[in-house]
């Protein structure tokens, strides 16, 4: 019998439901119905942020579903995460108090710092490189752990950190990083990452586990790869499935975005079977390449990083 693998243990002890409805780009006039469908899918664990620009949608849809009796509150994992402008200390709590009120939570389960990356406060978009600013890692952090001792944000973690970057946090932090959201699927496993993050007890949640396959600029062919496909075929199941079960056998949760109902009951179908131990080490020599390299955040004279190696330094 299959381990299902429904849950991982963050070293806060909360269990973190292992997938999760990812909800990054999706058109604001079908969030609110797609949040719904997936709840109704089976899917405990909703993954946003305040750059997604969704979260009001989001929080109208859990309102209506609370309501309904649908869910209960205590039975879902919300993330969010801080975005780049607000890492000032003085704007970390503001930041979560919008997200707070969009979300019409209390608490959010989750909150990570989006990116390694920090902002003038109020600039918009990605394509103004003047608005990159130095960030403070150090100092935003601690205000992030205010807020876990507020009981606003019941764990909390970092997003897009190379393994230098979480280890400069480990080595200050008060409050451990509950978690690491990466870039993570069977074309770009990372082994560095994973094998820190798995001894320093920091959970590794995998974005984008399908490649992004809906994101034109990015050219994905994750799912188009040869071994996953193969192995999809010995299974009799979807190279999607086979992708999203690798990152769980892996040990990461995983959080695929779709607004398709079908498309979601197939991403949640990966726990009452296994990959077997011949066909998981086949995964392991696919060729590597990361498609999401922060591009934007890297410049020859604004913020901290004049290279793309240098904001993953060197994980790329």
């Amino acid at each position: 019998m299959a381990r299902e693998i429904g849950f991982f243990e963050l070293n806060t002890g909360a269990r973190i439901p292992s997938v999760a409805i990812g909800t990054s780009q999706a058109a604001l006039n079908v969030i609110g119905d797609a949040v719904a469908a997936a709840i109704k899918v089976g899917y405990r664990h909703i993954d946003t942020a305040k750059a997604y620009g969704n979260e009001k949608e989001i929080g109208i849809a859990l309102k209506k579903l609370f309501e309904a009796g649908t869910v209960k509150r205590e039975d879902l994992w919300i993330t969010s995460k801080l975005w780049c402008t607000n890492h000032a200390p003085e704007d970390v709590p503001e930041a979560l108090e919008r997200t707070l009120k969009d979300l019409q939570l209390d608490h959010v389960d989750l909150y990570l710092i989006h990116w390694p990356v920090s902002m003038k406060k109020g600039a918009m978009g990605y394509d103004q490189p003047q608005n990159l600013t130095q960030p403070d890692i150090i100092k935003t952090w601690k205000a992030m752990e205010k807020l876990y001792d507020s009981g606003k944000a019941r764990a909390i973690g970092v997003s897009n950190f190379s393994t230098k970057k979480l280890g400069d946090v480990l080595e200050v932090a008060r409050v451990t990083p509950a978690v690491n959201q990466v870039e993570c699927h069977p074309s770009w496993q990372q082994p560095k990452l994973h094998a820190f993050c798995k001894a320093k007890g920091v959970h590794l949640s995998g974005y984008s586990p399908l490649g992004s396959p809906g994101t034109a600029s990015l050219k994905s062919e994750v799912l188009k790869n040869p071994v996953l496909n193969m192995v999809a075929e010995k299974l009799g199941k979807s190279p999607a499935q086979i992708a999203l079960r690798w990152g769980l056998q892996m040990g990461h949760s995983v959080l695929p975005k779709t607004v398709t109902e079908a498309r979601m009951k197939e991403n949640f179908d990966v726990f009452d079977w296994a990959i077997p131990d011949d066909l998981f080490e086949q995964l392991s020599k696919i060729e590597q390449a990361r498609l999401v390299k922060g591009t934007p955040f890297v410049h020859q004279t604004y913020g901290a990083y004049r290279t793309v190696e240098e904001l993953w330094d060197g994980e790329i």
